[in-house]
């Protein structure tokens, strides 16, 4: 056939007809492919003797380590390692649970439970501070007296429900009833709760009171849950043994023996919570009969952490993965002269004689391990704004030698002296006219404060003073020798708390049941500075005040001060975020316990800012 006849199409860049063109474009397909700079590489390639293509390999694995190293230094220089979620925590308590409720909670358990499980329209934060929490703002009248609070929008408890006014009022309501008996009627008695609306909340008092915004901090309790039980029904009603609160964690079960008594609480975070869903995953509490079976558990490695044990319990303790972790308790120990049941102690050069006699560093270390500070006055530490540092170890204990003490018995010898005071030594006591020096000490069954007793017994007695020692169970010293004041001296202790209030403890009106002057302190001046203090917002001159009174009570010498002890903590290495600050009760140092933390993740600081922003 000719190529040019009508039954033949002729190719347009060759003569080749269309068949023989698909025939070669197959091959070309079929046929390996080779990039060309590819292909110089390899040619070159073969080009290399062996050895220069070893060298060749070598720096080609070191080009691509130093690449991945360059990539691994600019990660790091753009991005921070941040707290992840995950972990989990088990606690061990001594006591039981029985009231996880903040208007009931009466034990240990009871209150490190209703810490995690519940919020208040303020939260006090390690360093003291106070800040919002349930509320978004708050507002303070310029005469003190009126505190209105702005509840946050988001706010809700673990069921879901929203946080309203009506839930704020109605648990002030129940803690000022007395039929309820909480042990916090005292912060909110002569408080009138209202509320204009559903999001806000106004407190009115009476009086202006400094330290009225701590009691903020009080759990707030579900109304649609608690309004129908009556008051004679609220220990025995089931929400406080399945409790719902707005707090960081929630319970999500509990184990219980064959008394019916709790052997374990689980809790998890609430996604919920005003400041952010909490780290850890899991938070649990065992509960022991007594200190020695608890560090016993913790030996076993049945739990990771416990708290409030005596010093003497550490040194019993052998994980290798042990951080002990101290913090300063406002409380103040020490002996307190009643002048009124033995005017012996009116004179000013005894109270000075026994005040000198008595080394308060050997008792801090033989009694409290080296677990408190020294005090020298009614102001423990951390309470004026400053709050001691945290020691994560323990550190060791030294008495001071007996040359010490042996001094100070002399000291205080020669102040009696100057006092008019004479001692007979073959009858062993200091007489001044008909008046014989002999002081009986009373003080509580506690193991620390009986061997307390002892220690300062032991001190006067090294100073010629007669001094009989008279221990008594806790409850029997309330009842029967602390509330009729039937003391001469009494070793004992008092809860200053964070926002530090000591008209209870010194103001002249207290020196009766149910005040706590136990010195039975009276003295113009100081009342008037109490009073003041009282009243004074700005934190400067509070402090001021209290240490014109602190000088005051130096002077005056109305009780020996002793010690404030520390709080213990021992958790593991690897729990990061705990911070504890000043503690008004062993429940707080859970204050900040949605910050704690076992994993971490790394993160480009584009986003942690963004998240920032965001907060």
């Amino acid at each position: 056939m000719d190529p040019l006849s009508p039954f033949s199409t002729p190719d347009p860049v060759s003569s080749k007809p269309r068949a023989a063109k698909a025939e070669d474009l197959k091959v070309r397909l079929t046929k390996p492919r080779r990039l060309s700079r590819l292909s110089i590489f390899e040619d070159l390639l073969r080009t290399f003797t062996p050895g220069e293509r070893l060298l060749l390999y070598i720096f080609s694995m070191a080009l691509a380590a130093s690449a991945f190293v360059l990539l691994v230094f600019a990660n790091t220089a753009v991005s921070v390692v941040v707290p992840a979620a995950g972990g989990a925590q088990v606690e061990g308590v001594v006591g039981s649970a029985r009231f996880i409720n903040p208007l009931l909670a009466l034990s240990g358990p009871d209150e490190d439970l209703s810490a995690l499980v519940y919020s208040g329209l303020m939260r006090a934060a390690p360093d003291g501070s106070l800040s919002p929490d349930l509320a978004s703002s708050y507002e303070i009248s310029s005469d003190g007296t009126v505190y209105t609070f702005t509840l946050r929008k988001n706010a809700t408890f673990h069921d879901g429900t929203p946080v309203t006014a009506d839930d704020i009022i109605f648990t002030v309501q129940k803690a000022q009833s007395p039929d309820i008996k909480s042990r916090r009627r005292a912060d909110w008695e002569g408080v009138l709760a209202t509320s204009p609306d559903p999001q806000t909340v106004v407190f009115t008092l009476a009086h202006a009171y400094a330290p009225f915004l701590e009691n903020t901090t009080l759990g707030i309790l579900p109304r649609h849950l608690w309004k129908d039980v009556p008051a004679e029904e609220f220990p025995f009603s089931p929400l406080n043994t399945h409790p719902v609160g707005s707090g960081p964690y929630r319970v999500t079960g509990f184990d219980t023996d064959g008394t019916g008594a709790a052997t374990r609480y689980t809790l998890a975070p609430f996604k919920g919570f005003t400041l952010g869903t909490a780290f850890l995953k899991e938070i649990a509490f065992l509960f022991y009969p007594n200190e020695e079976a608890l560090v016993a558990a913790y030996n076993a490695g049945r739990i990771d952490s416990f708290a409030g044990v005596t010093p003497a319990q550490l040194e019993k303790l052998t994980r290798p993965d042990t951080m002990i972790v101290r913090a300063a308790l406002p409380r103040t120990f020490g002996v307190f002269f009643n002048q009124n049941k033995n005017p012996i102690l009116a004179d000013t050069s005894v109270r000075a004689a026994l005040n000198e006699a008595v080394d308060s560093r050997a008792i801090v270390a033989n009694i409290l391990g080296g677990f408190g500070s020294t005090l020298s006055g009614p102001i423990p530490p951390g309470t004026l704004g400053e709050v001691p540092p945290q020691v994560p170890v323990p550190l060791p204990a030294k008495a001071p030698e007996a040359a010490v003490a042996t001094d100070r018995a002399g000291s205080a010898r020669a102040i009696l002296s100057r006092g008019g005071w004479k001692f007979d030594e073959g009858k062993g006591e200091w007489s001044k006219k008909k008046d014989i020096l002999l002081v009986t000490l009373a003080t509580s069954d506690d193991p620390e404060l009986s061997a307390t007793a002892q220690m300062v017994a032991d001190a006067w007695r090294a100073a010629g003073v007669k001094v009989d020692v008279h221990v008594y169970p806790l409850s029997e010293l309330n009842t029967t020798i602390i509330r009729p004041r039937a003391y001469e001296a009494i070793l004992f202790g008092e809860v200053v708390g964070r926002t530090m209030d000591l008209f209870a403890f010194w103001h002249s009106s207290q020196r009766n049941d149910p005040g706590l002057n136990l010195a039975l302190y009276a003295n113009a001046k100081a009342d008037g500075i109490l009073a003041e203090a009282r009243v004074t917002t700005d934190p400067a001159n509070r402090e001021k005040l209290y240490n014109s009174f602190a000088s005051i009570i130096e002077k005056d010498q109305p009780a020996v001060f002793l010690y404030a002890p520390e709080f213990i903590y021992v958790v593991p290495k690897r729990l990061q975020g705990v911070r504890l600050g000043t503690l008004s009760s062993p429940a707080e140092r859970f204050l900040n316990a949605y910050e704690w933390y076992t994993d971490t993740e790394r993160v480009w600081n584009i986003f942690t800012n963004t998240k920032n922003d965001q907060s």
